[in-house]
């Protein structure tokens, strides 16, 4: 169950991925199999190839893609979660899903 964003920033996150640039967004979320872990980053692109480049970067795997829909997305969870969005300089997220991780 995905909640906390709103609809305005995921149709921004959408028309990046369409666009074929590497796009992130982060929401609140709550699965069973991971206890402790509230947030999820979604990192996607309609770009498969370069999905698949920018995942090897950072020793993601071709196959953990999500092919969904139109919008093709690696789903990043805890610590390389926050160590991706540290390097792409992703500060906004960060500070709203992260706060105590700011420093």
């Amino acid at each position: 169950m995905a909640f906390g964003i709103a609809r305005e920033e995921l149709k921004r996150w959408k028309e990046q991925v369409s666009k074929g640039k590497i796009a992130f967004i982060t929401h609140y979320w709550i699965h069973p199999r991971f206890e402790g872990i509230n947030t999820v980053t979604k990192a996607g692109c309609s770009d498969v190839e370069k999905l698949i480049e920018w995942g090897h970067s950072y020793g993601l795997k071709k196959e953990w893609i999500h092919n969904r829909e139109k919008y093709p997305h690696f789903d990043l969870i805890g610590d390389k979660q926050l160590e991706i969005l540290i390097c792409e300089n992703q500060l906004q997220q960060i500070e709203r899903f992260f706060p105590k991780e700011k420093n």
